[in-house]
């Protein structure tokens, strides 16, 4: 990371580019850095990250104090392996071209979800760009962050975790409230996004209002083989297992025993939950 941010700095320095810059300390700090930029009157926050420190981030700035913080724009330079939500927006790991986009400064508002819990002790708000996985998406998160201390590298721990529990199969015991359809039975993953969500919900559009859903129902073993290439592909709606819904709230009654997570954080498990969508809640820069 440190020779990355050397390359980018020096390119942004070549470039003209007035900033501060500040250097994040671990797990957590990205949203409480953001919360203090925001606070501090600062319009436009860079996020060098993946979706991940997005997530800090918007959740910063929404939890801020800040006036106007739907103006407040969010520039993203990707890094690292899980960079879904700027994927969307045709950004790759190339640093010059993010930062000449955000040189160019062309805005859009853009919705941001949210995902209300009880935490044991008081009612919580979290926010997301991208998509909320409940059941074996939030499990490849959780055991991903748990196998990274054993095999050092992110990417090898993802692949680790996304083929033992692909084969594993777990089900849960699932109650779900979509446009006043209630949804009973044994669900292996539920997708609520506002974009792409790793590519299971390939038709949501992050600026329109809406959420859409994927529930994925309990498929043979040739039916993963395929749903992974059809994942693959954006056609993952097209699966034989697969139930898409588009709304504006989800109802999370029960998921027994499921993992939760909003754009890779995991999410302290209580139910019920209630996810929705907040139009234009936010500002970011987009490519050209």
């Amino acid at each position: 990371m440190q020779k990355r941010w050397k390359e980018i700095k020096e390119y942004m320095d070549s470039k003209g580019v007035s900033y501060d810059y500040v250097q994040s300390e671990g797990f957590g700090s990205v949203e409480r850095l953001a919360g203090i930029l925001a606070n501090n009157g600062y319009r436009t926050i860079v996020v060098v990250g993946g979706d991940g420190a997005l997530n800090d981030a918007i959740n910063g700035i929404m939890s801020s104090n800040a006036e106007k913080k739907e103006e407040i724009a969010i520039g993203i330079i990707p890094n690292g392996i899980g960079n879904d939500f700027a994927r969307y927006w045709e950004l790759n790991l190339e640093y010059k071209q993010a930062v000449d986009w955000i040189i160019n400064n062309r805005r859009k508002k853009i919705d941001v979800g949210y995902c209300n819990f009880y935490d044991g002790e008081k009612h919580q708000r979290r926010y997301f760009l991208n998509a909320v996985n409940i059941g074996l998406g939030a499990r490849i998160v959780k055991i991903t962050d748990q196998t990274k201390r054993f095999w050092g590298v992110k990417f090898l721990s993802y692949l680790a975790a996304l083929f033992l529990l692909i084969f594993e199969r777990k089900l849960y015991r699932s109650h779900l409230k979509i446009n006043d359809e209630h949804i009973r039975g044994r669900i292996m993953t539920v997708c609520v996004g506002s974009a792409t969500g790793y590519g299971q919900t390939p038709s949501a559009v992050p600026y329109n209002g809406w959420l859409d859903v994927s529930v994925i129902y309990r498929p043979e073993f040739l039916q993963i083989l395929s749903g992974l290439w059809m994942l693959i592909q954006g056609r993952i709606l097209n699966h034989k297992v697969v139930k898409s819904y588009r709304t504006r709230k989800v109802k999370v009654l029960r998921a027994q025993n499921a993992a939760v997570d909003l754009d890779g954080r995991l999410l302290p498990r209580h139910f019920p939950i209630e996810i929705g969508i907040i139009p234009e809640a936010t500002t970011l820069i987009i490519p050209n």
